[in-house]
């Protein structure tokens, strides 16, 4: 290991991917090293992907959230281009910036394993008017859908490219950064280790969520209070949804509830798709993904219903609470719960004979169970107004055997402060990607990663 470096990156997501590409693209002589706490991609194995259990082993290092890619590398590979939702990037870098940056992002996804999968856009669409009808608004966005397979192969592509330029250093998490005269210095392996280096990048993920806190916390870098997301992730037969996943893939569609005026989004659309387990810092949520190849296609079509709640003085521990319900799950179901909306407006729990009497066959091996007695009231309540909401769109949907996986969490950084720069209150060190609180999506994250390398490169 060369213990002296122009940039360390702390993390190989989207952020530390595409801000290594830039620099070395532009000054392939930058000494770059990359530290990850978990694999390179071709040794993330999930024991569950691998068909070697149909539950979660709670592996040191979780294969589905860490490693090259990040928690990305096994998603359904969507790059949503707009600042319509995703992050708040383009309140730092500007609007005009930003989409300039992302559609950048899918260039180098083309060029390195992406072409031939299709961009889709709500812009103008018939189904803008449908859900302005039923109280519901769809929101405007270009969708490249790369799938996860295809996402694996980008990924691999620019691993492969990246891996004779930069160094990197997996199964390496980093336990501390101290600020020094001229750059920083960087300690790893119970701080029995360390390199120095003149620029630091900081690109951690929401996966990196609690390290982020504790860096902060040490380097007096001031922060704010973020938002959670809560909610289910719904699975239906794909047939359902067709009409709209046909022509847009991804519809992002938001409601306001009429009791409590709270905002209910649909979130990763996953058609002809299957739901899998996330674990983040040891607790088990839902999620789901889809495939490019037909071939691994599914009867079912999967998405979220989040509600996002955002706190305030004095109560400032979003994840915490986040948390605690995800917690809550694990404790009643072992793990996730699933359950049919039928029975849930029923108020009784769902058992496995009514399950697999139903028309909707789990893509996840789910524990049956009741998710009022995890879900808050108010957060299940908006919950059930958006499904009935969709119903009027997609008639369907509030089907007696429509399969709602509780909980899905999507955890977000408290927010660093950072300038126009995406650089904090240190000279030299940037936090990017979903670990800054900035970005909350794969095209966000991608295009804050070139737009800090770009500043880096404009200073030396």
């Amino acid at each position: 290991m060369r213990q002296n470096y122009d940039v360390i990156i702390i993390g190989a997501g989207p952020g530390g991917i595409f801000s290594a590409y830039e620099l070395v693209k532009e000054r392939s002589d930058l000494k770059i090293a990359v530290f990850e706490e978990g694999n390179e991609l071709a040794k993330r194995k999930c024991p569950i992907s691998e068909g070697l259990t149909d539950r979660c082993l709670g592996c040191k290092t979780c294969a589905i959230m860490s490693g090259f890619g990040g928690a990305g590398a096994f998603s359904d590979g969507k790059y949503n281009i707009t600042n319509d939702f995703g992050g708040t990037l383009y309140e730092y870098i500007g609007k005009r910036e930003a989409l300039a940056l992302m559609r950048y992002v899918d260039e180098i996804n083309m060029a390195h394993g992406g072409e031939g999968t299709k961009l889709y856009s709500t812009a103008g669409t018939r189904f803008k008017k449908l859900c302005l009808q039923h109280k519901l608004m769809l929101l405007d966005a270009s969708v490249r859908h790369l799938g996860t397979d295809v996402n694996y192969v980008v990924l691999g592509n620019l691993y492969d490219e990246l891996k004779e330029k930069v160094e990197f250093h997996f199964n390496t998490p980093v336990e501390r950064i101290e600020a020094r005269e001229g750059g920083y210095r960087v300690f790893f392996h119970g701080e029995s280790e360390f390199a120095d280096c003149g620029k630091c990048i900081v690109s951690v993920g929401r996966s990196g969520s609690k390290w982020m806190e504790k860096i902060c916390a040490e380097m007096n870098i001031p922060t704010r209070s973020n938002r959670v997301d809560l909610g289910v992730r719904v699975e239906l037969p794909s047939v359902i949804f067709s009409h709209l996943t046909d022509e847009l893939y991804e519809s992002k569609i938001v409601y306001r509830t009429e009791k409590f005026e709270d905002r209910v989004r649909t979130f990763c659309m996953n058609p002809n798709g299957v739901v899998i387990n996330e674990n983040t810092n040891g607790i088990m949520t839902v999620n789901g993904h889809s495939f490019d190849d037909p071939a691994k296609h599914t009867e079912n079509t999967n998405f979220a219903l989040l509600v996002s709640k955002h706190f305030s003085e004095p109560f400032k521990d979003s994840n915490g609470y986040g948390e605690s319900i995800a917690r809550l799950s694990n404790m009643l179901g072992g793990g996730v719960i699933v359950q049919r909306f039928g029975d849930l407006i029923r108020g009784r729990r769902s058992t496995v004979s009514r399950i697999e009497d139903g028309a909707v066959t789990p893509t996840l091996a789910a524990t049956p169970g009741d998710l009022s007695l995890v879900l808050p009231k108010r957060i299940l309540d908006g919950n059930i107004e958006m499904i009935y909401a969709l119903d009027a769109n997609a008639p369907g949907t509030a089907n007696d055997d429509t399969l709602l996986y509780g909980v899905e969490v999507k955890f977000y950084n408290m927010e660093v402060e950072i300038d126009q720069n995406l650089e904090s209150c240190h000279k030299g060190l940037y936090v990017i990607g979903d670990g800054s609180g900035v970005t909350h999506s794969l095209s966000h994250a991608s295009a804050s990663g070139v737009y800090v390398a770009r500043r880096i490169l404009a200073a030396t």
